[in-house]
């Protein structure tokens, strides 16, 4: 893939250095798929009690001649750490300069150009979502994102969720090596994105509050197999832009080849359950990203008409 020395998005979000408490057990592939934010209070936080309680013990400390403010300070002065405000001095968002936020950036930047220009010859404006970065774990508005969950985007943000160590995942566990296969991914997340602004996401969110296990299955990979087609007409944009080089477009479908819910299954029980079936078999992912690229058409993307 010839990426080095184009155009690099500004619309990533570099949060490593930030995150904390590393995942066991990576998925790289996003096996939960998109992340869908659901409503209800999240714990975590401190009660009102416990507050006032603090509150108490800080000013009878302080009675004592401790002030524990100016204690937690001297704690930090000198130390690694890895909060918000230090990582911002060490490394500022946006301004790392190593070959994986490059090449991040300049893919999410032909997504841009691919899809600003599909919206616009349809008298639409294309909004373009922030890629995260991030090393470990982070927050969002769909839950806590973790290696564990893999890359996914989240409606609610528009931001699509990457973990640093995900390209090395995808080739030592998966056997999808290559650059373009990583592309992929991306692309097929942002493909997710395309979906939130057509109102395909939303629709689905709606009607799967409804829906049994199975059935939202059902749907799910019809969602899936429509954002593997847009990763393909993407691939068609790129190679039209002269970035493919040879072999690039086997590898994005040896990817999806290797991320099918059935080869999934097999490697990791011995049989497959259909049912369980959430993205789509490596068969239905290979023919879609195909479809999208070979048609470079977002009409030939309608996975929700007929069989798939």
């Amino acid at each position: 893939m010839e990426w080095k020395g184009r155009r690099q998005s500004d619309n990533v979000e570099d949060r490593r250095g930030q995150s904390s408490g590393r995942g066991l057990g990576r998925n790289p592939f996003g096996r939960s798929g998109i992340q869908i934010p659901m409503g209800g209070r999240r714990g975590g936080g401190l009660s009102f009690g416990t507050i006032i309680f603090l509150v108490i013990v800080y000013f009878v400390l302080k009675a004592m001649g401790i002030d524990m403010l100016q204690v937690l300070g001297e704690g930090n002065v000198g130390g690694a750490g890895s909060g918000y405000e230090q990582s911002i001095g060490q490394r500022p968002a946006g301004q790392s300069s190593d070959d994986t936020t490059a090449f991040v950036r300049t893919v999410l930047a032909e997504t841009e150009t691919t899809w600003n220009a599909i919206f616009s010859a349809s008298g639409e404006q294309y909004r373009e979502p922030t890629l995260v970065l991030f090393g470990g774990s982070t927050s969002s508005p769909c839950g806590q994102a973790s290696s564990a969950t893999g890359p996914f985007y989240c409606p609610a943000d528009s931001k699509v969720y990457l973990d640093t160590e995900f390209f090395d995942q995808l080739e030592q566990k998966f056997d999808a090596a290559g650059d373009f296969a990583q592309a992929y991914v991306i692309a097929h997340e942002v493909g997710h994105h395309v979906q939130n602004l057509t109102g395909v996401l939303p629709e689905f969110n709606r009607q799967r509050r409804s829906m049994g296990e199975r059935e939202a299955n059902q749907m799910s990979v019809r969602v899936e197999l429509q954002a593997d087609c847009y990763a393909g007409i993407w691939a068609k944009s790129a190679d039209k832009e002269g970035i493919l080089s040879d072999g690039d477009l086997e590898e994005a479908l040896n990817a999806a080849q290797q991320i099918g819910d059935d080869t999934l299954q097999k490697r990791s029980q011995g049989y497959v359950v259909p049912d369980a079936f959430n993205h789509g078999t490596s068969a239905q992912r290979m023919k879609w990203f195909k479809r999208g690229y070979d048609s470079g058409d977002v009409g030939a993307c309608d996975t929700f008409s007929g069989a798939i």
